[in-house]
C-alpha cells in the first residue's frame, strides 16, 4: 500500500493553484471541472510520479470550523520535506510567504510554518538541517 493521494482543503482553487505552483514549485498534474469545482491536482517536481496533492474546495460545513481551529492554535494541516529548511525559508519569505514560525530545531528535525494564503498553516521540514 502507497499514498496516491493527498487532499489540502483551499478556500479558493484559483489563487491556491497560483499559489502551490508558482510559489512552493509544485507541478500542475490535473485539472478537471467538476461542476462548480474542479479536479485540482500538484506534485512535487522532485517526483512528479509521485504522490499528488488534490486542492479540494473547503465546501462541507465542517471544513472552515476544522480550518480555523487548526490556525487559531497554531498547527500546520500537513507537513512537506525539504532538504534545507532554512533555506527554504528563505527563498518562500523572498517570494513574500508570511511564516507563523521561525526555522526552530528540535532534536534532528528543523520546521518551519508559513500559511498558504487558502485558510491552512503548512510545515516544511528537514532532517540535520
Amino acid at each position: 500500500m502507497k499514498i496516491n493521494l493527498m487532499s489540502v482543503l483551499v478556500d479558493d482553487q484559483d489563487k491556491a493553484l497560483a499559489f502551490y505552483t508558482q510559489v512552493l514549485g509544485f507541478l500542475p498534474k490535473a485539472d478537471i471541472p467538476m461542476g462548480e469545482a474542479r479536479w485540482i491536482t500538484v506534485a512535487s517536481p522532485e517526483e512528479p510520479d509521485g504522490t499528488q496533492l488534490v486542492l479540494e474546495p473547503d465546501d462541507h460545513p465542517a471544513a472552515k470550523p476544522f480550518k480555523s481551529a487548526l490556525v487559531e492554535d497554531g498547527i500546520p494541516f500537513t507537513s512537506f520535506a525539504v532538504q534545507d529548511v532554512t533555506a527554504e525559508h528563505a527563498r518562500l519569505t523572498a517570494l513574500g510567504v508570511r511564516f507563523t514560525q521561525e526555522p526552530a530545531t528540535m532534536g534532528p528535525v528543523t520546521t518551519a510554518v508559513f500559511d498558504d494564503t487558502c485558510g491552512n498553516l503548512l510545515q516544511i521540514a528537514s532532517m540535520g538541517d
